[in-house]
């Protein structure tokens, strides 16, 4: 995280951008910066950097791929986790689509490929004939070429699957074939999504260098043709962990704090996501002994690697009454590596929101810095934003550069990160559930607001 000077701007009331809070008018007893650390003391003095290495140490002994009996084996942990802070803990169970099956075959300049070839999750059915193109990793600035007609060669890494099938559609391909990235092995990846409708397949590394050095010999024609492509569907959880207020200042109000349990397949996934799961539940250690006015929901979401798939399937059974009552979610995703960049809070739309506001406040607080905010998806956040839920990442941002792969493992996590988003994350939600504001949009104690900017940092 970068240092910058701030103006902490402190207010006889609270003033945040969001429409979901309202202005409060001055008040004589409103608190200075001494006295609202005096209330973060109470939650980041308590927050031990160890125990949360030692879980992330863990969860990333294997890998935790959605559907998968290491997946079920990190949900059974974190639920044993939570009932012993003394939360009331629910397992969430849903289905999802866990693979794809389809027959897909490639042939080049006539001859059969006699690699192996794997239908990317989601792709239709059909045969395409083209010039094979290599337009990189698909990012906008690479694919630039008219491919009309042709089948686009596609590097794996950097950017979404979405993202660069979206981009070459977008120039007119009629198919695509893609490779593993530096690094990585075997050809077992790749989605595509609604309205994308491409035959899609997959390959090793090897191979698609190949076809690279094939195509700089001269033209190369290529047939994709997959058939028979339809889900195969598993299970995955949710693990939901629920602390109601006390009963005699109960505001009525709901703030939820997530991350998501699964990693991709074959990885630790130490920084993506024990990390953040490592958050949650310090957070909810923490807060279980903690007076609050406001319930908290601490979770840890299935299948986010397949589509966010366990946070929009949270996002979809709360009532609207439920919806209303939530005034935040905090979602932690990728906060301990050593080697990514500084921390930054996403929104969907790139707008501040309670969430910002509060993280802002807490950081200046906190650590003396500024946080800046951006605007991205691709996280459990945004079933919670498209619900009208005011939500945010955090998260470090640039990436490390072993994310998704079988190197992200324990030896890259800096508890010293781990421990200041904590304490961020920890320092905004009790702004709010602390017993001594009643009602946010009612707070007579409250932090003053902070001026913090938009970053256009990619993640």
């Amino acid at each position: 995280m970068s240092k910058k000077a701030l103006t902490v701007l402190l207010a006889g009331g609270l003033v945040l951008s969001s429409a979901h809070a309202a202005v409060v008018d001055a008040n004589p007893h409103a608190p200075n910066a001494q006295s609202d650390h005096a209330f973060d003391n109470k939650i980041i003095k308590k927050i031990k950097e160890d125990r949360m290495y030692n879980q992330i140490a863990l969860l990333s002994e294997s890998p935790r791929e959605a559907g998968t009996q290491g997946e079920y084996n990190a949900v059974q942990y974190i639920k044993s986790e939570f009932e012993s802070y003394g939360y009331e803990t629910e397992l969430q169970p849903f289905e999802f689509e866990a693979g794809w099956e389809g027959t897909s075959t490639i042939t080049i300049n006539g001859t059969d490929f006699d690699g192996d070839v794997h239908t990317f999750n989601g792709s239709v059915d059909g045969t395409v004939e083209g010039s094979l193109v290599y337009v990189g990793l698909a990012s906008a600035d690479e694919v630039t070429v008219d491919l009309d007609g042709k089948i686009a060669l596609i590097e794996r890494g950097e950017i979404s699957f979405y993202e660069k099938v979206q981009n070459v559609l977008d120039q007119g391909a009629e198919g695509v074939i893609m490779f593993n990235r530096e690094g990585a092995e075997g050809n077992d990846f790749g989605y595509t999504y609604d309205g994308q409708n491409i035959p899609a397949v997959a390959i090793n590394r090897d191979a698609g260098l190949q076809l690279v050095e094939q195509l700089g010999a001269g033209e190369v024609m290529a047939t994709v043709s997959v058939e028979g492509s339809g889900p195969i569907y598993g299970t995955s959880y949710n693990v939901i962990a629920t602390k109601k207020p006390h009963k005699n200042k109960d505001t009525g109000q709901i703030i939820t704090v997530g991350a998501h349990h699964d990693s991709v397949e074959g990885g630790p996934g130490a920084n993506d996501d024990a990390s953040g799961v490592s958050g949650v539940l310090e957070l909810a250690r923490i807060m279980a002994k903690t007076p609050t006015d406001t319930e908290l929901r601490f979770m840890t979401f299935g299948a986010e690697e397949k589509g966010l798939v366990g946070s929009y399937h949270y996002a979809s059974t709360l009532s609207q009454d439920e919806v209303d009552r939530t005034v935040a979610h905090f979602q932690m995703d990728m906060i301990g590596s050593k080697d990514a960049g500084d921390l930054i809070m996403f929104t969907p739309d790139g707008e501040k929101n309670l969430v910002t506001d509060l993280g802002a406040s807490a950081g200046a607080r906190v650590a003396e810095e500024m946080i800046e905010y951006g605007q991205l998806g691709r996280s459990d956040h945004v079933p919670f934003f498209e619900r009208g839920i005011p939500a945010a990442l955090f998260i470090h941002a640039p990436l490390e550069p072993w994310y998704h792969s079988p190197e992200d493992t324990l030896d890259k996590i800096s508890k010293e990160k781990l421990k200041e988003t904590v304490e961020i994350v920890g320092a905004g939600v009790y702004e709010i559930a602390r017993p001594d504001s009643p009602a946010l949009e009612n707070a007579k104690v409250a932090p003053g607001p902070v001026e913090y900017d938009f970053e256009d940092r990619p993640l």
